[in-house]
């Protein structure tokens, strides 16, 4: 877990089109993460992985659980959370002003200055870790990128030396490391073979094997990794476990 403090330009790098923001802020505001879905017309699982994704890349928990009360309990903002919707709050005003500026500027007139102000990176993949570039190897025509994650483990992902110009990887680089759920085996154990990653971690929220077998694993606090589980059995909440994704699943996304 990293100990600095939290990346706003990462975890609000799209913050004026990010539904995420406003889930957590409705979690501020009602005190529940349900009624933060109804209100934003997601589902309670969508909810759940808006809040955790926006952890992911803060690096910090932004919720915690609120025990006892007339309703049984809910949730409420962590001060990091507080801070990313104090954050968000200034993004707003200053796109406003900057809006404003631009439209008052008549050599601007022909630009769409709405979807100007809305570009930011918007992705089906459920995974997104913030990491760091440690080695960049070229290897059988491709090329395969080491990525550090905040707890000490590693990521490879193997692209293209296309893709390496393009994107600019350097080491020592700070980069989003992104794969779908689907693409993410999780087992008690598991066999590591050449061109596979694999990480150890815990099962957290939804561990018992359900009729689609997703679960996330907390990789270290604040990290989080979704998956689905092999056909060999259930899984507890809190079971150590292994989680295995291919090299070639794993997508490089720049920041900001």
């Amino acid at each position: 877990m990293r100990t600095n403090g939290i990346q706003f330009e990462t975890v609000l790098a799209s913050v004026m089109t990010d539904k995420r923001v406003e889930v957590l802020r409705s979690i501020q505001q009602v005190g529940s993460i349900s009624q933060a879905a109804r209100a934003n017309g997601v589902s309670y699982k969508a909810a759940w992985q808006a809040v955790e994704i926006l952890g992911n890349l803060a690096g910090k928990a932004l919720i915690e659980k609120v025990v006892g009360g007339a309703g049984g309990g809910g949730a409420r903002l962590t001060p990091e959370g507080l801070q990313v919707l104090q954050a968000a709050d200034l993004l707003n005003a200053a796109r406003d002003q900057a809006l404003q500026a631009m439209r008052a500027d008549k050599r601007m007139s022909s630009l769409n200055l709405s979807g100007i102000a809305g570009v930011g990176l918007r992705t089906s993949m459920r995974n997104q870790l913030p990491c760091t570039v440690t080695c960049i190897t070229r290897t059988q025509g491709a090329v395969l990128v080491v990525l550090a994650l905040a707890n000490a483990q590693v990521l490879k992902s193997r692209i293209t030396s296309e893709s390496l110009q393009l994107l600019g990887l350097v080491k020592g680089m700070r980069v989003l490391a992104m794969c779908k759920a689907a693409a993410v085996v999780v087992a008690p154990t598991i066999v590591a073979v050449g061109g596979i990653n694999v990480l150890t971690g815990t099962v957290r929220r939804g561990g018992r094997v359900t009729d689609d077998r997703q679960v996330n694993v907390e990789l270290s606090t604040g990290i989080q990794l979704a998956g689905f589980a092999d056909a060999t059995g259930s899984l507890k909440n809190k079971q150590p476990v292994m989680v295995a994704v291919d090299e070639n699943a794993v997508v490089i996304g720049l920041l900001g």
